[in-house]
């Protein structure tokens, strides 16, 4: 965590800060999307975060369609941001530290294609940053195995079903968030106290 810390770091030092309020959409896939929306909701500077499907060949898949899945969509969530608060970059940050993205197709007990570990970028300056990182976390050897995170073209995001939005906000003592996202948002609140809503 330390020597990805410090890659982080400079990368953030290269970024562009805007001075004025600038909502841009970034779209990431890293495994059940109940965790993933769980922690962007918490950073600073970030208005809202949906949960849904993206990557796919299926029109307006249901919940049940992907998770067969047929569909070839991803969990992902759609982040609206504030980047005069929070850049790109530092959304990547915690994407590539909150899931494993050296895992084809799976994250933990959950696996298929729509687990994958993805981004899918909405401008050229998003995809180029994504690439960049991930080339800074390889050649630093930040993980053991390679990166399998996919990269690609955004092109439609359907929103999941209503029960599914603010899942763990709404639904701490499910089993499923006791066991799984408890644990892990409170080591992602120690190591991101700095990006955390005040």
């Amino acid at each position: 965590m330390k020597k990805f810390s410090l890659i982080i770091l400079v990368l953030l030092s290269m970024s562009v800060t805007t001075t004025s309020q600038n909502k841009e959409i970034a779209t990431f896939g890293g495994g059940c999307f109940w965790c993933t929306e769980a922690y962007f909701s918490q950073l600073d500077g970030v208005f809202s975060v949906v949960s849904g499907y993206s990557g796919g060949h299926t029109l307006n898949p249901t919940y049940n369609e992907v998770c067969s899945g047929s569909t070839g969509h991803a969990e992902v969530i759609q982040i609206e941001y504030d980047a005069t608060k929070v850049d790109f970059i530092s959304l990547l940050e915690v994407f590539f530290a909150t899931h494993d993205p050296t895992t084809l197709n799976r994250q933990g007990g959950d696996t298929g294609t729509q687990y994958r570990s993805v981004i899918f970028f909405h401008n050229e300056k998003q995809k180029q940053e994504a690439l960049l990182v991930i080339k800074q976390l390889t050649s630093s050897k930040a993980f053991t195995n390679a990166i399998v995170t996919e990269v690609s073209a955004f092109t439609k995001f359907y929103p999941a079903e209503k029960y599914h939005q603010d899942y763990y906000a709404n639904n701490p003592n499910q089993p499923y968030c006791r066991a799984v996202i408890t644990p892990k948002m409170e080591k992602f609140k120690f190591h991101f106290k700095s990006l955390i809503k005040k």
